[in-house]
């Protein structure tokens, strides 16, 4: 038969199809309940607004379940209706192939579906509108739906075919359905080892369907979709041949017909199987997420020697993670690609290989992650691995668990988990190894001060027996390690008790006593202290093994060594003021953030100096400088360096008392003025904000219960949208950022100023300025926010970047270092004596900066705070870094390490929904209720429309 009649006719019997669901019910009833199930599961099942995300993944999660029913509902009637009424009979001796009628009724079904999810598609649009919508996993996610649903279209089709009775092809279709959506489901996947569990997940449908939905399209996962359809239909079609044999015949023509099904059938698992150690997929997130960028071909580009990258990941692990191995896997396998013969990927089972296990433990430090998992009968702790080794030389860095993912909990008991940013966290590791490697060698020829190692350890009698040994062990080996660094470093043993010093130990750096057990009456120190100038490395104990020593000194030492790593200046508060004298730094997250790629040292600006190591000089929340820490900064701008600066008049007090907020002083306003630079004494306000959690008491049946309250919060300006350039590489890729306590800048340059500025920050259009000290929350007797709009409504700028050739603050003031009036304390006579002893001081004024010299400023004290960051991690109900990737954009943008900035910002919960009201919140929700439901009512004026003109075309036939 030709292939035009062919389309033709399955054409017409799609039409028929169609025709007769819209003639009854049933295409009515499954559009509105798919329409209303996904509808409920995505306002409702999985709290959208809540879950605060700006994507649709909530559309996708529960859509291979409803396919499932909804498919097996729509399907069981196609065929044994036509069986049960005697109407197959004559389909049976049509001289039409029988694939016809099989592909038409499919076809017709296929509409359907297409409709269905049409109907959904204001949806995604609501949302785009909303925020910035990735619409790369949106159309994943369609394909992948479209998909699945025509997989269990054909299954129903099939059962359809082998038995009048339309309730045992509901519940057969049901129940194949389902075991083909289990064979990769956790379910299942929990029971049997890793490897097992890899071939399952790959038989799964929905395994199959969740690797789609992510944004990634599997040339793999495709072929396994339409290599079932085909399967099934065959089958379909081989069912209805079958009724046409003769009972008992055989014959030639029934053999090739059985042989072409068990080829089909087979074709599934075989080529599945073989086409699952292939990499083909096509990456469609926007700034391809997953996929390698141009930053890590240039890393893998420098390798001279073999690059190791092996991932440990044990059999049985937590179900949360257990998905996350095969993603981790399929990125690895990138690097090995892309790599070539210098990059190796291994990976590896511990439990499985005792011997690598042995050198994971002994070697590399990599131990067992303890996991609760929940078996057939009882619940477990399971020790488990989930990590990645990268390995260049002799130069290696281990990512756990914690380093590899990101945990969004929408509930105590639901909890989102994802690869976090892999690229970016493999890649940084990449850099950091093959940077080592080149500055590797003698270890003491990159450390270019003097070290002094000293170890703060009790008399052996009071060590406990294993402490007491590997003092020893530690003696032996810092002697050897100090002959072959000479004088570069210089050891002692000192016995706190007996020298008096722990009163200064727990002043210094928060040293206490040791135990051996919480009840233990007995007491020791054993504490190791790498130091350098001002900057103090502590050495932890390990597993009190002479290569786990040697290990942590040496990467003690390294955190002293120049190299390719550059040198971050920071200048903070030592202590936070609200949380007393001997508390953490406020900024301990931001300088761990830094740590992680850069070589990070306190700065004390008191001096007047900066040291010559620095690249860049950070100073968060700066406060009451004088002139020579001013100098010291506006010196090291003149030698062309970059000033990055985190800075308020005004200082939150977050405490028992509540929330308040006091005037602070920098020291820098009058520098920055100099420079065009001035920051108002009023605080932004803007009604595009973030939520602040406050803890709320209630009573409830005598019972007093706490709980945490969003609450609407202007001073937590939401920058989004028009507020982040987009055009400059510090705020491109930055999806949001949470803002607080921000005061406006003021831009003053003159017409003739060799300094250019960029604007980096702005709040929204409708933000104001207040005066107020009041930063209470405050909530109106409906629960709203009671804050209001005063004055005039305009964009503020809260950050900024200047570069080019700046004047110095000091030009024709001189040198204040120079100043002897300061040293002249009262009673102090300047005899002849005393000048002698008095060090000679040099010291000038550089006038003028050259044009590599950059200012950048935040008008915030707070927003890289640890209780900032925790705060907005509280509304988000996850791990909050945007903070985090602006300071590290800042650094790697001012030091020309833009290798991993366009990669930094990408993540799973970085594109977050902007601040609505409960109002829009309802608005949006019943909005789309209103569309799908006019959706409906065109889809029925369409069907009564083309009823209508066939019902003309009829009668004009009759007529004739």
């Amino acid at each position: 038969m030709q292939p035009d009649t062919s389309y033709a006719n399955v054409r017409r019997i799609a039409q028929k199809e169609i025709t007769l669901f819209f003639a009854s019910p049933t295409a009515y009833l499954f559009l509105g309940t798919f329409a209303a199930v996904t509808l409920f599961v995505f306002f409702w099942g999985e709290s959208f607004f809540a879950r605060n995300i700006a994507d649709v993944r909530p559309l996708f999660e529960w859509m291979p379940l409803l396919l499932i029913f909804l498919a097996s509902t729509l399907t069981m009637r196609l065929w044994s209706e036509e069986r049960r009424n005697g109407t197959l009979e004559h389909v049976l001796t049509q001289a039409i192939p029988l694939w016809h009628f099989v592909a038409g009724k499919f076809l017709g079904c296929l509409t359907l579906l297409a409709i269905a999810l049409l109907i959904t598609l204001p949806l995604p649009i609501t949302v785009s509108l909303l925020a910035n919508l990735d619409w790369g996993p949106v159309l994943a996610g369609y394909l992948a739906t479209f998909l699945l649903g025509a997989t269990y279209l054909s299954v129903g089709l099939f059962v359809s075919a082998r038995s009048d009775n339309q309730i045992v092809s509901l519940i057969s279709a049901t129940a194949l359905c389902t075991a083909l959506y289990l064979l990769g489901n956790p379910l299942i996947t929990d029971f049997v080892g890793q490897k097992m569990g890899d071939w399952l997940r790959l038989l799964g449908t929905g395994s199959r369907f969740d690797s789609i939905t992510r944004g990634v399209i599997d040339l793999r996962d495709l072929y396994y979709y339409l290599s079932l359809i085909a399967t099934f239909l065959i089958l379909n079609t081989y069912t209805l041949e079958r009724d046409r044999w003769a009972h008992g015949a055989k014959y030639n023509r029934h053999r090739r017909w059985r042989q072409l099904t068990a080829l089909a059938a087979a074709n599934v698992l075989v080529a599945n199987l073989w086409l699952g150690q292939l990499p083909l997929r096509i990456d469609v997130t926007q700034g391809q997420q997953y996929s390698l960028s141009d930053a890590t071909k240039g890393y893998l580009a420098q390798l001279q020697e073999p690059l190791v990258m092996r991932g440990y990941f044990s059999a049985k692990t937590h179900p949360l993670l257990a998905p996350l191995v095969p993603q981790l896997k399929d990125i690895l396998r990138e690097y090995a690609v892309l790599g070539g013969d210098k990059v190796r990927v291994e990976f590896i089972d511990p439990a499985a290989s005792p011997e690598h296990e042995e050198e994971a433990n002994q070697r590399f430090g990599i131990q067992p992650t303890p996991f609760q998992v929940a078996e057939r009968y009882q619940a477990s702790i399971v020790s488990s691995y989930f990590n990645v080794l990268v390995q260049y030389g002799d130069e290696y860095e281990v990512l756990g668990f914690r380093d590899l993912i990101e945990l969004r909990a929408s509930s105590e008991s639901d909890l989102d988990v994802q690869l976090r940013n892999p690229e970016h966290d493999l890649t940084r590791a990449v850099r950091k190894v093959l940077h080592s490697y080149q500055t590797s060698g003698n270890l003491f020829a990159t450390v270019k001060r003097p070290l002094s190692f000293t170890a703060y350890i009790s008399a052996p009698a009071q060590l406990p027996e294993q402490l007491a040994d590997y003092r020893a062990t530690l003696e032996a080996v810092i002697e050897e390690i100090q002959s072959e660094a000479g004088e570069q470093l210089s050891y002692q043993f000192i016995d706190p008790e007996r020298e008096r010093l722990e009163d200064q130990l727990a002043e210094d750096f928060g040293f206490q006593p040791m135990a051996t057990s919480l009840f233990s009456d007995e007491h020791f120190y054993f504490y190791m202290l790498l130091s350098g100038d001002d900057q103090h490395v502590q050495i932890p104990l390990g597993d009190l093994s002479e290569e786990q020593l040697r290990r942590n000194l040496d990467a003690g030492i390294k955190r002293f060594a120049d190299g390719f790593t550059k040198t971050v200046a920071l200048a903070m508060p030592e202590t936070s003021p609200q949380y007393g004298r001997f508390s953490s730094p406020p900024f301990s997250q931001l300088e761990s953030a830094l740590a992680e790629e850069l070589h990070v040292k306190r700065e004390d600006l008191s001096d007047g100096s900066i040291s010559g190591d620095a690249d860049l000089l950070f100073l968060a929340a700066p406060e009451q400088l004088d002139e020579k820490a001013v100098f010291a900064l506006d010196q090291f701008l003149m030698k062309g360096g970059t000033v990055v600066i985190a800075t308020s008049p005004f200082q939150s007090e977050l405490g028992g008392q509540g929330l308040g907020i006091h005037s602070h002083i920098s020291g820098l306003e009058e520098w920055l003025a100099h420079h065009g630079l001035s920051i108002g004494k009023q605080l932004v306000m803007d009604p595009q904000n973030a939520a602040l959690p406050v803890p709320v008491t209630r009573s409830i049946g005598g019972f007093q219960m706490q709980e945490l309250r969003m609450l609407d919060y202007p001073y937590f300006i939401d920058v989004r949208g028009p507020g982040l350039n987009k055009q400059h590489p510090i705020t491109a890729d930055l999806p949001q950022l949470t803002f607080p306590w921000a005061s406006p800048i003021e831009l003053e340059l003159a017409e003739s100023s060799t300094v250019k500025s960029t604007e980096l920050l702005r709040s929204s259009g409708s933000s104001w300025l207040s005066t107020s000290m009041d930063v209470m929350p405050r909530i109106s007797e409906n629960g709203e926010s009671a804050f209001q709009p005063e004055g005039t409504q305009s964009s503020e700028l809260l950050g900024v970047a200047l570069s080019g050739r700046f004047t110095s603050f000091f030009k024709d003031k001189g040198s204040p270092l120079l100043n002897r009036e300061s040293n002249d304390d009262q009673g102090q006579t300047n005899d002849s004596e005393q000048e002698t002893e008095t060090e000679a001081v040099f010291s000038s004024v550089i006038e003028h900066s050259p044009e590599s010299a950059r200012i950048v400023v935040f008008s915030s004290n707070e927003f890289l705070t640890d209780q900032a960051i925790q705060l907005a991690s509280s509304a988000a109900r996850s791990e909050y870094l945007a903070s985090l990737q602006l300071a590290a954009n800042t650094v790697d943008w001012a030091l020309d390490e833009t290798g991993l900035l366009n990669i930094r910002g990408r993540g799973h919960f970085n594109r977050t929904l902007p601040p609505m009201d409960t109002s829009t919140q309802q608005l949006v929700e019943y909005l789309n209720y209103g569309l799908a439901a006019l959706a409906l009512l065109a889809v029925a004026f369409i069907q009564r429309a083309r009823r209508l003109s066939r019902e003309r075309v009829y009668q004009t036939m009759i007529l004739q």
